[in-house]
């Protein structure tokens, strides 16, 4: 088969090797763990509407990602992390898939928008989002859809209605899935720049079907935040206070996401010079939608910056124009790089791809290093990943001295696969913690003992997930209470003892054991307070 014929089933195959290979590898984050807890109480309890988290209301995010997490549970089962991910992974490849599709029209170039789109699909944070069943991907997979049917609004005159009606139906989805994070961060750069590089022509035809498109995008947007505001009296100070969040918590300097290109992983060097636009302006095949995709970007850094409240995974928009911008300097040396004769063109190329192939070649031996602690019953996972990233290493160092950088780009991509496939199952030799001790225990221990058990102080996610039900607070807002029970167990958090032994002076209180669901084990630095619980059992005297 020919390959220019085909860029769309290789792209799809190989995001179905990056996003949808051993996605169950890595333990639930708490983001994760959040979106899951609501999920399961939707599948148990039937608050689709009205969502909560360990029966607690949960307004702060909207629930459409949510929903599609309980209909893949409701199907594979609720406790399938693979299945509860798979919507995530889902997202991103339409992502990706219309991220392709958008740049083949931007420039009629298959294999522009092929690279473009390897990039995006390999972009480090574009990864871990397609792994990982958090808000952002849906936000900003909905709106990259919802970004290209309105690119085919403005350019082209047939399917006036049917693009504006479908671009709302998507703004909507995005709405439901993180509020207006993608609308801010992704769409109102895409049109300024738009606007800015192609101008809105032949407006006057636009007009009606542009209303359409507002209409519907403010009705599927509002009618949930509306229905809870309607008929639960708490969501209006949750929504108060998630708002105030943008301007009160995590605050950051503007100058924060400087090094954003560094989120692409192992294309933050080709990145950051497809950003140098005086230098790759006339080297692009298409000088005009370069300049957009360049602004796009830089819109979005800027616009994103101006917001107080700032965290790294923030920036997973700015990733989707800036590998489109990536496109055109990686075409560009598929293009020209044998005839380079500059040093100050040459020695960057060498450097990016020349680190991933070391890396490759020295795995066997430095991951050895790494990990023999924790390679037993693992030998045969590193035995693939050594193979397989040493024979990468090799054929990339091959194809550089050639000067073959299309072989060298497509090696790199598998790379990331062979990561993906045969790396992820080893981070459980690098996750040992000998007093570990799953939440999920204390079903037996409460079976056997006969006592419910209570949390002292105030829920952690990642443990209330992993004890599969609802757990009731001692903690309602600053004021504890005591349960009706003669004889009952309570889980303590570390913060908390000295506080605990005070509320409970007159009780006799016996400890048990610790509950320690840290991947590392106390001696490391990572061992956080947060995922470990001290159990108590308190008798009335």
């Amino acid at each position: 088969m020919k390959v220019e014929k085909n860029y769309l089933l290789l792209l799809l195959l190989t995001c179905a090797a990056i996003f949808f290979v051993n996605l169950d590898s890595l333990p639930v984050n708490i983001m994760e763990a959040r979106n899951f807890i609501t999920a399961r109480e939707m599948l148990h309890d039937g608050n689709w509407l009205l969502t909560t988290i360990n029966g607690e209301p949960r307004y702060q995010k909207p629930p459409l990602p949510t929903w599609l997490t309980a209909f893949s549970a409701a199907i594979f089962g609720i406790k399938s992390i693979w299945a509860l991910r798979l919507p995530a992974a889902i997202m991103t490849l339409f992502l990706v898939l219309f991220s392709y599709k958008l740049a083949k029209k931007l420039t009629s170039e298959k294999l522009y928008a092929f690279i473009s789109a390897l990039v995006m699909a390999t972009s480090f944070y574009i990864v871990a989002s397609a792994r990982d069943g958090q808000w952002d991907i849906y936000t900003h997979g909905f709106m990259v859809v919802c970004i290209y049917l309105l690119y085919l609004f403005f350019t082209e005159e047939k399917h006036k209605y049917r693009n504006a009606l479908l671009a709302g139906l998507l703004f909507g989805c995005s709405f439901l899935s993180k509020g207006p994070v993608s609308m801010y961060g992704l769409l109102l750069p895409f049109l300024i720049a738009f606007g800015i590089v192609y101008k809105y022509r032949n407006f006057k035809s636009c007009w009606l079907p542009l209303i359409t498109f507002l209409a519907v995008a403010f009705v599927v947007s509002a009618w949930w935040h509306w229905y809870t505001l309607t008929f639960d009296p708490a969501a209006a100070e949750i929504t108060k206070k998630e708002t105030t969040n943008w301007i009160s918590y995590e605050i950051k300097p503007f100058y924060y996401y400087w090094s954003f290109f560094t989120q692409s992983g192992v294309w933050t060097i080709p990145a950051f010079i497809a950003l140098l636009y005086p230098y790759l302006k006339n080297r692009v095949f298409n000088k005009k939608a370069y300049l957009f995709t360049f602004l796009w970007t830089m819109l979005s850094v800027i616009l994103l910056s101006l917001i107080p409240e700032k965290k790294a995974r923030y920036l997973l928009p700015v990733l989707i124009p800036m590998a489109l911008n990536t496109g055109f300097y990686i075409e560009y040396l598929f293009r020209r790089f044998k005839e380079l004769k500059d040093k100050k063109e040459t020695i960057p190329v060498y450097f990016n791809f020349g680190l991933i192939a070391f890396i490759g070649i020295v795995f066997p031996v430095g991951g050895y290093i790494f990990l023999k602690d924790g390679l037993a019953g693992n030998w045969v996972w590193f035995g693939l990943l050594s193979i397989g990233l040493f024979a990468i290493g090799v054929f990339m160092f091959r194809n550089l001295f050639r000067r073959n950088i299309a072989k060298v780009f497509y090696l790199t991509i598998a790379f990331i696969v062979t990561v993906i496939w045969f790396g992820l199952p080893l981070s459980k030799a690098i996750t040992i913690n000998p007093d570990y001790k799953p939440f999920s225990e204390l079903h037996a221990f409460e079976e056997k003992e006969n006592i419910k058990v209570y949390e002292f102080s105030g829920m952690t996610p990642e443990l209330i997930w992993d004890y599969g039900e609802k757990m009731e607070m001692l903690n309602n807002e600053g004021e504890f209470t005591i349960p009706n029970e003669k004889r009952f167990g309570v889980l303590v958090s570390e913060e908390s003892l000295q506080h605990f032994a005070e509320v409970y002076a007159d009780f006799k209180r016996e400890h048990i054991i610790r509950y320690d669901m840290n991947p590392k084990g106390p001696d490391s630095k990572t061992h956080k307070t947060r995922l470990y619980r001290e159990l108590f059992v308190v008798t009335k005297k």
